[in-house]
């Protein structure tokens, strides 16, 4: 957890610049020693959340977003996926976006695994087609772990699965296999179901592996 800097009062970022850390600097330059030290302090935290989506199409263009899935360090979980009825009165992923915007737009970091190469594009896309706002340039803070991982560890894969089992963080317990898409493509409730239940599973991974990473990333994040 950091501190979301834009969110204090003028009292509170004055406080963090007149008291300092048991390293001797001021608590606005170790923002991480404020967070040790001072933990009973009613500070405005930045609200962090893991996010994944599961889609019917690794291109926008021809597939629907199956489901959605934020968790948040607190290990609240928000998401859901299309319903059989969204599916048979043709509404597909329209309904389940707008919900999905607004929940991301209540995070002030999103953390993804390839999220910068695929799931960010894929719901702007999807949300343009639907004539959804999506969140705006600086809207949402962004750390893709996949970047991460391919700067920081040398490891055979940069899957989320393969840096996982190479950490022993327990992951993907629901497997997708083709009967399961096919079931899901044809809005069959117990197929989209098991797809949530494994983009739960892909959240959970996720943000263990933020916590593994935390002490080796810089404060910068980029927007989406």
């Amino acid at each position: 957890m950091s501190i979301n800097l834009n969110r204090l009062k003028k009292d509170e970022i004055l406080y963090l610049y007149n008291h300092k850390c048991r390293h001797g600097h001021r608590y606005i330059e170790h923002t991480n020693c404020y967070l040790t030290e001072k933990p009973n302090h009613s500070q405005i935290f930045e609200k962090i959340g893991a996010f994944d989506i599961e889609t019917s199409n690794l291109q926008a263009t021809f597939g629907i977003v199956f489901s959605y899935c934020i968790k948040l360090e607190d290990g609240t979980i928000i998401g859901r996926s299309i319903t059989p009825t969204e599916m048979k009165k043709k509404i597909f992923d329209k309904d389940l976006l707008k919900e999905m915007v607004e929940n991301l737009s209540k995070l002030d970091v999103c953390i993804t695994w390839f999220g910068e190469y695929f799931d960010i594009p894929f719901v702007r896309s999807r949300c343009l087609h639907h004539n959804i706002p999506f969140i705006e340039w600086k809207g949402l803070k962004h750390i893709d772990l996949w970047k991460t991982c391919k700067r920081k560890l040398k490891i055979h894969s940069n899957r989320l699965q393969a840096c996982c089992n190479f950490l022993n963080i327990p992951a993907k317990g629901h497997p997708i296999k083709s009967d399961v898409w096919f079931g899901a493509m044809a809005g069959d409730k117990k197929a989209l179901d098991y797809i949530y239940t494994h983009n739960v599973e892909d959240v959970d991974s996720t943000i263990a592996v933020y916590h593994k990473f935390k002490p080796y990333m810089t404060n910068t994040k980029p927007s989406v």
